[in-house]
């Protein structure tokens, strides 16, 4: 059920809200996390809902999603509530502000949040370079940022988000975190499980993938963080990592994914080559790791300064 509200305010839609609550009978909720969420467009506002709504299934909440991204008119605000099969397992504010109302974004919000339950931001469509500065980063425990969620096929925007990560690294706070380095949860757990079982020393690491994306470069950051050993790039032309050369004293061992399949396979000199399911996460994968945990991520933050320093 989608209810919309014009020229509106938030004191307005947080009572509307209730009464939608009272009305359906709905009495407990369970909600564990007051997520909101930055969208950058009303395309982006769409897209971040469809995320969420699959990411509440383990994470029941209350979500704001606010369209940074106004339409011209006069001050004002629009708003619009989605509970039930529109919502998920959450309820759903979405937030469309007009000219002086989008700017304190942390006062158009605050009467929603859930009393007494964690916050946590999501910046979808466009990164800030200061997340725990901005009005709503103020109030969250858990920032959350997606690079390439505004990259397009035009070059500027590769070359964007390279700044962008340049600069979440330059202005680091705990608590931040970028999606992108959720997408490699699976790629250093196979790498870690490699590094584990060798005896020899590691001289050298090759990656093959998407040099303007932010995972290839935290992957390296994380193995220069763990290891200390050089890491060569190698552009793929596709969007996923597709290959790790681990160069031991003893030899090479090679993971290697081609962009269509979900398999990699980790390849020996001299022994018979495994399979191993290593399939490319999707955003609703990563957004629901990234909100199992709320304190400050430390590894993340190692892998993002080796990963700036070398950029």
């Amino acid at each position: 059920m989608i209810i919309r509200l014009e020229d509106t305010t938030s004191a307005a839609v947080a009572y509307r809200l209730v009464t939608v609550r009272e009305e359906g009978g709905v009495v407990a909720l369970g909600r564990v996390l007051t997520l909101i969420v930055l969208a950058h467009g009303p395309e982006k506002v769409e897209e971040a809902i469809e995320v969420t709504n699959a990411a509440s299934r383990e994470h029941p909440s209350r979500v704001i999603v606010v369209n940074t991204r106004p339409p011209a008119g006069a001050d004002g605000l629009d708003a619009e509530i989605r509970v039930g099969g529109d919502a998920g397992a959450s309820e759903v504010v979405v937030l469309h502000p007009r000219g002086a109302a989008a700017v304190d974004q942390d006062t158009l919000v605050t009467p929603l949040l859930l009393p007494d339950t964690p916050i946590v931001a999501f910046w979808f469509g466009r990164t800030p370079h200061r997340p725990a500065a901005e009005p709503v980063g103020r109030m969250a425990q858990r920032r959350i940022t997606d690079i390439i969620s505004g990259i397009t096929d035009d070059p500027a925007t590769s070359r964007e988000a390279r700044l962008s990560l340049a600069l979440l690294g330059a202005n680091y706070s705990p608590g931040d975190t970028d999606l992108s380095w959720a997408r490699i949860t699976l790629w250093r757990s196979l790498i870690a499980a490699l590094l584990e079982i060798e005896d020899s020393p590691l001289e050298s690491i090759d990656v093959e993938g998407a040099q303007d994306r932010p995972s290839m470069h935290l992957l390296a950051g994380w193995i220069t963080s763990r290891v200390g050993v050089p890491v060569r790039f190698h552009d793929s032309g596709g969007i996923h990592i597709t290959r790790v050369d681990l160069t031991f004293a003893s030899g090479r061992v090679r993971i290697s994914r081609p962009l269509d399949s979900a398999a990699a396979t980790i390849s020996r000199a001299g022994r018979p080559d495994q399979r191993m399911n290593l399939p490319p996460r999707t955003t609703t994968d990563c957004l629901m790791e990234e909100l199992r945990r709320l304190d400050a991520d430390e590894v993340y933050a190692d892998a993002l300064q080796h990963a700036v320093a070398a950029l």
